[in-house]
């Protein structure tokens, strides 16, 4: 959006200030801070009651414009992004993160990392790649031993960031409210309209009191709009016109969060933020098929085309094989797909940008358990908005199951055909498997022509012919089976024994796209 022209140029940059509860994140924005707005430093009753914050706060640090940043006058303006610290606000702080170029972790030094620490590390991992360590509340360090806790701290952050992406970032130490808790409050600022609904003609606008030609994503602006109603305006999104979808369900592409403990499992539901919303969702998992476990595909693009995997769930290192992967591993080893995807429902629409960030969590774990909450993350690329997406959309979604069935060869009807069992039910419907191609253990190709009688037999076509041996031993099995039935029980025991050491089994294998309404069976 755009406004009159004639104010300086102002680059800002949007700074997340994140940590665990009480590590002083407020009192830190505010030290900074040369400008408040009115959701800055715990205005709202709400927080002054509790002593907590329970909503993200933004407060504002100018500085002139380095020339390297440009050329002609203009300012650096530091957006502070102040986020709550309690576990129960996990939803506030990663909306909050979402629109953070560089992230301060704020660290109690008299404590170190905390539960809500660990989280918001993994969500900075997520949302940004830049971080500043803050180790607050040194003055509260015995002075004569101040400077070696410093750098014992500084020495564990540097241990617990070395295998993340902000190994080496700088760690400074700070006191930011010396002296305790109590602190002046800073200069009001104006009143913003952060998010708005309906499209309006802006008259102008102003950036903690500074008047600005323009805004963009992740900016905090004060905003005149001529013929609108504040009362009329509540908690939403601005945007230019058409670039929000509202979406009832959703294709990401998605990573694990390694700190995470146990399986991501199919058909499990997860808190699911997507834009500045979360709400509750069904997961869906899939992979290539795996030959194509290796292979490259294009970065943020979803290919309808092709064929895809379904699995039971997110296959990570510790996964238990599936039978359609133990085929592809090797050596034992469980082998990895290099994309996954998901298929996210859920359980209401939600409004959010295109290829816009997905984080999935267990927010209803107990918050007093040293555990991360935060699942999995990744990227929407491809939203439903179709209310009926399961009838208009998920039938071009070619997912399938591999399906494998075995059964086993009774006799031989002649050179070129045999009797089966044990494949299929006695109820089954035998004629919607007419056609299939199957495949006895001795190695012969066959052909399901159709039932046998009234128990779920079946006869299957040997086009290329039964080879000698294969037809030698089911001839000397059906003897056996005869010569047993007239003999005396020890004889019919030692034939069942000699028959079962050697069946001739019957392999069935096809596969059934999950979202095929017709349920069809398919075979290369």
């Amino acid at each position: 959006m755009a406004a009159e022209p004639g104010a300086p140029r102002v680059l800002n940059v949007n700074v997340g200030v994140l940590g665990h509860i009480d590590s002083g994140k407020t009192a830190l924005a505010r030290a900074l801070s040369t400008t408040g707005s009115t959701a800055a430093f715990d205005r709202a009753p709400q927080s002054r009651a509790r002593g907590i914050t329970l909503d993200l706060g933004f407060s504002c640090l100018r500085t002139a414009l380095p020339p390297q940043l440009g050329p002609g006058p203009g300012e650096l303006q530091f957006t502070l992004v102040d986020c709550p610290g309690h576990a129960s606000l996990i939803r506030t702080i990663i909306g909050g993160a979402q629109i953070i170029d560089l992230m301060m972790l704020v660290i109690d030094v008299t404590k170190g990392m905390q539960t809500q620490s660990a989280e918001c590390l993994v969500i900075g991992q997520i949302a940004c790649q830049k971080m500043v360590v803050v180790l607050n509340k040194i003055d509260l360090l015995p002075e004569g031993k101040r400077q070696s806790a410093i750098e014992k701290m500084t020495k564990k952050m540097q241990k617990t960031l070395e295998n993340t992406k902000f190994c080496g970032c700088p760690i400074v130490a700070v006191a930011a409210k010396p002296g305790g808790p109590e602190a002046p409050e800073s200069e009001n600022p104006l009143g913003v309209s952060e998010l708005i609904e309906v499209t309006k003609k802006v008259k102008s606008m102003q950036m903690f009191h500074t008047p600005v030609t323009y805004a963009m994503q992740g900016d905090r602006v004060g905003i005149c709009v001529t013929q609108f109603d504040p009362k009329l305006l509540e908690r939403g999104l601005i945007c230019t016109p058409e670039s929000l979808h509202t979406i009832y369900a959703a294709i990401i592409s998605l990573k694990k969060i390694q700190y995470f403990r146990g399986a991501l499992q199919t058909k499990a539901k997860f808190h699911i933020t997507v834009g500045h919303e979360t709400v509750m969702g069904r997961v869906m998992f899939f992979s290539p098929a795996p030959a194509d476990f290796n292979e490259e595909i294009k970065e943020n693009a979803f290919d309808f085309e092709k064929d895809y995997l379904y699995q039971e769930e997110y296959l990570s290192k510790d996964s238990n094989p599936s039978e359609e992967n133990k085929e592809n591993d090797q050596a034992g080893e469980v082998q990895l797909p290099r994309h996954q995807w998901a298929l996210l429902e859920f359980e209401k629409p939600v409004t959010c940008p295109k290829l816009c960030l997905v984080i999935g969590s267990k927010l209803d774990t107990d918050i007093h358990a040293n555990t991360c909450r935060l699942a999995f993350h990744g990227v929407l690329l491809q939203g439903m908005e179709d209310k009926n997406y399961t009838e208009t959309f998920l039938p071009k979604l070619k997912v399938y199951k591999l399906k494998h069935k075995e059964g086993q060869v009774e006799r031989v009807m002649d050179d070129y055909s045999v009797i089966g069992r044990s494949l299929f039910k006695k109820e089954t419907n035998i004629q919607i498997f007419v056609g299939l191609k199957v495949k006895l253990s001795t190695g012969e190709d066959g052909i399901i022509e159709g039932g046998f009688g009234q128990s779920g037999k079946f006869k299957i076509r040997i086009p290329d012919g039964l080879k000698p041996d294969t037809k030698m031993l089911l001839t000397v099995a059906s003897k056996k089976k005869s010569k047993a039935g007239k003999g005396d029980t020890t004889k019919e025991d030692e034939s069942s024994k000699n028959d079962s050491a050697q069946p001739v089994t019957i392999s069935l294998l096809f596969k059934r796209y999950v979202f095929d309404t017709q349920k069809k069976m398919i075979q290369s």
